[in-house]
């Protein structure tokens, strides 16, 4: 029997899905990989042994030579335990090229130039990443779709957080709060110590505008 063309159409279909799921993996190992070097890096020029770091920042020696390496997706919470823990601001994370003593203090990122990071749920667009150790981290975010949150995938830090829906529906999750879902618009702002996390609710792409104080704006 021969093959229709609704069939061809199919394949080619499924072809391409796969062809950009492959794309698409190799950037996220790509985007891990990259970030691991960049956290070996600041490590060794901060003088700190694996130990040290992992004494300083309160995780696992194993758990920062994994993210070195670009074995696991660090989480936003380990991420600023890194950071805090190197004494260095959170954009520096992000940049091979970023000057530890800039004195810019107005940068413009133009739409889709941010800096990618990958983490274990998120994929992060970090902007404005040239303004040297700003009090709050501007992230466009992919947020990805799962199952519902446990308690013990939620996380805390200091500081605060805001985000904007503008694209799916994510599932807000804040302890002591009942879960709120959101879509397109709308907007929620929380304190960050209290545990909390985020979830695409559908299949469509979730992308938030995402703004989280780093450092104790009172400091």
């Amino acid at each position: 029997m021969e093959k229709s063309s609704a069939d061809d159409a199919g394949t080619e279909t499924d072809a391409a899905t796969g062809a950009a799921g492959d794309d698409w993996e190799a950037e996220r190992m790509q985007l891990r990989s990259d970030l691991g070097s960049r956290m070996k890096a600041m490590r060794q020029a901060c003088g700190f042994t694996l130990e040290a770091a992992a004494q300083r920042t309160g995780l696992a020696l194993s758990t920062i030579h994994k993210i070195e390496n670009g074995r696991v997706s660090p989480s936003y919470e380990n991420l600023v335990r890194i950071a805090r823990a190197y004494d260095i601001g959170m954009e520096r994370l992000f940049s091979s090229d970023h000057e530890a003593h800039q004195t810019t203090r107005m940068t413009v990122t133009k739409a889709g130039e941010g800096r990618k990071v990958r983490s274990k749920n998120f994929e992060y667009e970090v902007l404005c990443n040239a303004l040297a150790e700003k009090k709050i981290i501007p992230l466009v975010t992919r947020v990805e779709k799962r199952a519902p949150l446990k308690p013990e995938e939620l996380e805390s830090h200091d500081g605060e957080e805001t985000l904007y829906v503008l694209s799916g529906r994510i599932e807000l999750v804040v302890e002591h709060y009942q879960p709120v879902t959101l879509g397109p618009g709308d907007c929620a702002y929380f304190d960050s110590t209290l545990k909390h996390g985020l979830r695409a609710l559908d299949d469509e792409e979730a992308r938030i505008f995402w703004a989280c104080t780093y450092i104790d704006v009172d400091k």
